[in-house]
């Protein structure tokens, strides 16, 4: 068991995104850790510290005014600077303390924009899994048009990794640094990094039982699930419907977000109200239902970081169709995923189509990726193994400071 600093701003049990993600991973570590975290307490949520029983709680209280936008604070996150320097000021006093620490580990923000306030503190440092700063394909530039303007940001993300001196540092000290796929490492080019390792951010707890779809009548059920943004596809996959019109297939499409308006349009223009149903955001609870009765899984995000969708479709025996960039082509394999490449709008709707008929039109090749798929998230999204190659990594640097000391 180490004595592991844990480091996250945000932690929420209750909440999406990254405060979910960090809640997972702050209550999963506590299981086998001696673990403290450091973190901050957003107005009207419940605190970590009555959600967390096995784990020592710091939490101060986010700033007020700064959680009011909510999707630009998830981007911008004016309340990290506070928190940056509250988190390293009770570092440092706890070190002169006295107190002794084996790891520090910070998983989130996930995006590779925010230096950590462990660094270069003289304690072995593990950051991420992180992952973003995927620029738009050129064929894709200007179709953006329904995300706000701050969205755009992102774009900044290479520039800061090569210029900013505490986000350099940062990584160049770190220890490990976990990147949620493969891509993030070319992204960090730039500083040389220690140590690399490839981690989803989050994970699944218990497969599910597999499911064989065989012998199954009637029109053949799509699923897409995300937010409604234009970089996640949606609209693709409509046009895609399209050039589907002689086969028996039906799309539905579980999220909200700013795209929405966009997609109805499109349906309406189309005339697929009959084959495509938007049926808008839905508790994560309600999540499995729709897998359950899926037949194909179709997630053609272009600039997507994680994989984490990908993973939990994939534990319900579906098989995939996805654009191979970023997260969701480095979570699966030719067996369980058909992948596309990436050029125009026009062309991948095209390509989506051409993915789905193979398996519109060969139910035993969608049994066959189907099990591939669930073989596929056994062997990498359960967080027993996830935390078993964590253990691996914290002893190896545990050993390793231990030698140069």
């Amino acid at each position: 068991m180490a004595k592991l600093l844990l480091v996250a701003p945000t932690c929420n049990g209750e909440d999406v995104g990254e405060a979910w993600v960090a809640f997972q991973w702050a209550r999963r570590l506590g299981e086998r850790h001696d673990v403290t975290l450091l973190t901050y307490h957003k107005k009207g949520a419940t605190p970590a510290a009555r959600q967390l029983s096995n784990v020592k709680i710091v939490e101060w209280s986010e700033p007020p005014v700064l959680g009011r936008a909510e999707r630009l604070n998830s981007i911008l996150k004016p309340g990290y600077i506070p928190f940056y320097y509250r988190a390293r000021r009770w570092i440092r006093q706890a070190l002169t303390d006295g107190m002794r620490f084996d790891i520090v580990h910070q998983p989130v923000p996930v995006a590779m924009r925010y230096p950590s306030p462990a660094a270069n503190l003289g304690l072995p440092l593990v950051i991420g899994p992180v992952g973003g700063g995927l620029n738009t394909p050129p064929g894709f530039v200007g179709e953006d048009g329904s995300s706000p303007w701050y969205t755009r940001l992102r774009n900044l993300d290479r520039h800061r990794l090569r210029w900013d001196p505490l986000l350099r540092g940062t990584y160049g000290s770190a220890d490990c640094v976990l990147g949620i796929a493969r891509y993030v490492e070319e992204q960090l080019s730039a500083v040389p990094v220690r140590r690399f390792e490839v981690m989803s951010e989050t994970g699944i707890d218990v497969m599910p039982p597999p499911i064989v779809k065989s012998g199954q009548s009637g029109p053949v059920k799509l699923l897409y699930a995300g937010r409604l943004i234009r970089t996640k596809g949606a609209r693709d996959i409509i046009n895609a419907m399209a050039l589907l019109r002689d086969l028996p297939v039906e799309l539905a499409i579980v999220g909200d977000g700013p795209d929405r308006g966009a997609c109805e349009a499109l349906i309406a223009s189309l005339g697929l109200s009959e084959r495509v149903s938007l049926l808008g955001w839905r508790p994560k609870d309600e999540l499995p239902g729709f897998y359950r009765q899926a037949d194909v899984f179709v997630f053609p995000s272009y600039r997507e970081p994680g994989g984490n969708v990908a993973l939990e479709a994939m534990s319900f025996s579906l098989p995939l169709v996805v654009v191979d960039r970023g997260g969701p082509g480095s979570a699966t394999s030719d067996l369980c995923a058909i992948k596309l490449g990436i050029s125009t709008p026009d062309a991948l709707a095209v390509d989506i189509a051409d993915a789905v008929r193979r398996l519109v039109v060969s139910p035993a090749l969608r049994v066959r990726m189907g099990a591939a798929s669930y073989a596929h998230a056994t062997q990498t999204a359960l967080w027993s193994s996830k935390l078993d190659r964590m253990d691996s990594i914290y002893a190896d640097l545990m050993n390793n400071g231990r030698v140069r000391s």
